[in-house]
């Protein structure tokens, strides 16, 4: 594999990071620039407002821009908005960093995920997207708790600055590493149906029952995990150093839940939506009993990481299979669907928030869930007809 693709992946998970970070610093941002925690956790609803909006236009956007240029002015901009967030001190000014540093995210993923292909022989494509994608989850292993690590010993603004710094590296990659195209449009855009053909596909109901299943399951997952630290600390009862170890414990969760979906998601999607997605309700319901109990809670913050991400990158797959004839823009579908659900999520978690409590956003992450689940069980047949290979659904 080509060095400049590794260093593509330096930067998804740069970003990765910055997108699920606040999970361990949300009480520090909130007592540094006086709000509530709850507004604070909005911060992830901002990115995610970014994410929704940038996905589906930046890849309508970047269809005939060039690659290089695209990429790092993406990374570019990333890096500034993590700066301004560093030294700001105004919540206003860093909610909006927040947003467009989200839009920057969008633009780089909607042209990377083409770029990797091309930087690999044509028989090492799903390799090279499989090192390209490893960025994000190893964010939610190591990223995130490093985050959490650093803004609890030299507080928030130094995990800010650091992923900033990442994006250095990334950025000389991209320079030295992707070649500069004579032709301005990109590879994955030449060959593709018209802008207005794809975005008529999102009124087919198998793309937009996939799509309100992953929001609604993927909200249910940010609405718990982005007020983590105050039921850690809080109901819990532990030291804030604990936060970093649940973090890392829900990141090697999510991981061997998104192995595990991705050996079995393409041959038996509805066996293995039938079995994460109930354990995952099950799995809210007692960490809202049980949440005064530590080992309990860190027990189930791995087991929630696992079954969220097994369930949910399966229902992401689904929207990729539904949006198959819409191959520029089937990617944004996918990340604006998750997106939709990291925005919603933390604001219904700070409004369950209360002074008295710490476990609302676990009870809101339940009943989310549960709606899901209800929805998804009668709609099986319409989004996974049937366990069958991936050459067969192609």
């Amino acid at each position: 594999m080509p060095l400049a693709l590794y260093l593509l992946a330096l930067a998804v998970f740069a970003m990765g990071t910055s997108e699920f970070m606040l999970a361990g610093l949300v009480p520090d941002i909130a007592a540094s620039l006086d709000v509530a925690v709850g507004t604070a956790g909005l911060l992830t609803s901002a990115f995610a407002v970014g994410m929704i909006l940038g996905a589906p236009c930046m890849a309508a956007f970047t269809r005939r821009l060039p690659t290089r240029a695209t990429l790092l002015g993406c990374v570019a901009v990333f890096a500034v908005c993590h700066v301004v967030a560093a030294t700001t001190a105004s919540f206003a000014v860093l909610f909006a960093s927040r947003i467009v540093a989200a839009v920057a995210n969008a633009g780089f993923l909607a042209v990377a995920l083409s770029t990797a292909t091309l930087l690999v022989a044509p028989n090492q494509k799903g390799r090279a997207l499989a090192v390209l994608l490893s960025g994000t989850t190893i964010a939610t292993v190591a990223g995130v708790p490093a985050g959490a690590l650093l803004g609890t010993a030299w507080g928030w603004r130094a995990t800010f600055w650091a992923v900033a710094l990442l994006c250095v590296p990334a950025a000389v990659g991209i320079l030295t590493g992707v070649r500069r195209r004579t032709q301005d449009a990109p590879e994955r855009s030449r060959n593709a149906p018209s802008l207005a053909y794809e975005v008529a596909q999102l009124r087919a109901p198998r793309l937009l029952v996939a799509m309100l299943l992953a929001a609604l399951l993927n909200g249910g997952t940010f609405t718990a995990f982005t007020f983590l630290a105050p039921l850690i600390t809080g109901t819990a009862g532990l030291d804030p150093w604990w936060v970093p170890v649940a973090l890392v414990l829900f990141g090697a969760g999510s991981f061997l839940g998104v192995t595990a979906a991705g050996r079995l998601a393409d041959q038996h999607p509805r066996t293995t939506l039938v079995t994460a997605a109930p354990v995952l309700v099950l799995g809210w319901l007692l960490l809202a009993l049980l949440a005064e109990h530590p080992v309990a809670v860190l027990v189930l913050m791995f087991a929630q990481g696992m079954l969220a991400f097994a369930a949910g990158s399966t229902l992401i797959a689904r929207v990729l299979y539904a949006a198959s004839d819409a191959p520029t823009m089937g990617g944004s579908y996918a990340t604006a669907a998750l997106n939709i659900g990291a925005a919603a999520g933390p604001a219904l978690g700070a409004v369950a928030l209360t002074g008295s409590s710490n476990l609302g956003p676990v009870r809101a992450a339940f009943a989310l869930s549960t709606v899901a689940l209800l929805l998804m069980l009668p709609t099986l047949r319409l989004i996974a007809p049937k366990d069958r290979s991936m050459e067969a659904v192609g």
